[in-house]
Formats: structure tokens, C-alpha cells, sequence
């Protein structure tokens, strides 16, 4: 297990690496890896365990009942999944956790991870305000969503996306974490129809894109909605 990577995560930031370690065999950890394409926990299912991407990268992601999907989120590297589903105990999964691509997963016992051992170590302690940390941000993320597919037009929708990305990552040239199909399942328009609008938004002067890089150039009020 390595830990140095663990360590760096938020769900056990502030812990050491021997202290991790420790924790994981508390908790019951164990690793699993999935190729791309697979299902880690599918809809209807009930989940004990919180997942960690180790390497990889997961989706979360519901189907209707035609098989249409919607990507809700995107968890990278060291974020972690099925956090609420598996606090809440017997409460089934609405959504599919799928495999971006070739993924290592740890697990960790939620109900052990929120259950402090008899020994009330300080370390158990800080992990789970860690987790609460990220309940809420994720919170915050789901918000984030409803912005941005509260316009009606999908370059509004664009505009609101591709905002937030660059000011989160402090630039105007970023990457985003989907691809052109995932990029319309989060947005939650058809796929032909953000591609026209992107080459239209790149033609108009507001952007320039290469697959998932995008250059943010000069905006132009009239041209955003």
C-alpha cells in the first residue's frame, strides 16, 4: 500500500504514514482494480464501503430507462466515492460508479471509518472530520452542476462550465476531465449539438480547443448566450 500517496489525499490528510497504516487494517481496507468500462457499484445496490481512486479514475453516472446517461461527476486520483451511500447503510444507490479507464480502487469500511475504536485515537479523530470536509464539498460541487445546466442554451451551459474550470484552475488554458461524450452527459445535452456549438464558440473568437484542452480567448457579452 503506499501510503506517501495516502497520506497526500484528503481523506487522510493530517495523518501520518504510519498511522495510515494502522487505520487500514481498523478499517478492513482491501485493493481492487477494474479495466476500463467496468461497473464498480451499479444502481440498486446497497454499499458498506467508500472507494478510493488509487490510480485511474471513476464516473458516477445514472441511466434512464431507454439507457440514456448523465454523467453527474468525474472522481479523479485520490478522491473518494460512495461515501453517503455507504454511511447511510441499507439506503440503494441511484447512480452507476463505471471505470473512466484501467482503475485501482481501495475500499474502506465507512461504518468502521465513523466509529471510533476504544482506544479514541487521535488520528481516527481526524479522518473523520476529513470526511465530513468532503461531504460538504461535494455538496458544494453538486450546486455547481444545477448552475451550470440552469441555462437554457447549451452555449450558456458551455459558458458557465468552462468559467468555473478556468477559475479554478487559475488559468485560462486548462483541461477538463471528460471527454466530448462525457462533456454533453454532464451538461446534459446531445453530443452533436455541443460539438457544433463549441466549433461555433471557437469560430465567434471566445475559445480555442484540442480534445479536452481548451484555451479561454476574449468575451465578447453579446456572443455568451
Amino acid at each position: 500500500m503506499n501510503t506517501t500517496f495516502l497520506s497526500k489525499t484528503l481523506l487522510f490528510q493530517g495523518i501520518r504514514e504510519h498511522e495510515i497504516e494502522t487505520m487500514l487494517r481498523c478499517l478492513g481496507a482491501h485493493e481492487k482494480e477494474y479495466k476500463k468500462g467496468k461497473t464498480i457499484y451499479q444502481a440498486g445496490q446497497t454499499v458498506k464501503d467508500l472507494g478510493l481512486v488509487l490510480s485511474g479514475g471513476v464516473n458516477i453516472v445514472v441511466y434512464d430507462y431507454w439507457g440514456n446517461s448523465t454523467i453527474f461527476s468525474h472522481i479523479a486520483p485520490g478522491q473518494i466515492f460512495a461515501e453517503t451511500y455507504s454511511a447511510m447503510g441499507q439506503e440503494e444507490l441511484l447512480v452507476n460508479v463505471i471505470a473512466d479507464q484501467d482503475s485501482h480502487i481501495l475500499f474502506v469500511d465507512t461504518y468502521k471509518l465513523m466509529t471510533t475504536c476504544q482506544h479514541a485515537c487521535p488520528y481516527h479523530q481526524r479522518a473523520i472530520h476529513n470526511l465530513i470536509r468532503i461531504s460538504a464539498q461535494k455538496n458544494l460541487n453538486l450546486s455547481k452542476r444545477m448552475l451550470h445546466t440552469a441555462p437554457k442554451s447549451i452555449r450558456g451551459r458551455l459558458v458557465s462550465y468552462l468559467s468555473e474550470q478556468a477559475l479554478q484552475h487559475g488559468t485560462n488554458r486548462f483541461y477538463i476531465p471528460f471527454s466530448r461524450q462525457q462533456l454533453a452527459d454532464y451538461l446534459g445535452v446531445d453530443r452533436s449539438a455541443l460539438s457544433n456549438e463549441l466549433s461555433k464558440m471557437q469560430k465567434d473568437g471566445l475559445l480555442q480547443y484540442h480534445k479536452n484542452e481548451f484555451i479561454l480567448t476574449s468575451w465578447d457579452e453579446k456572443n455568451l448566450v
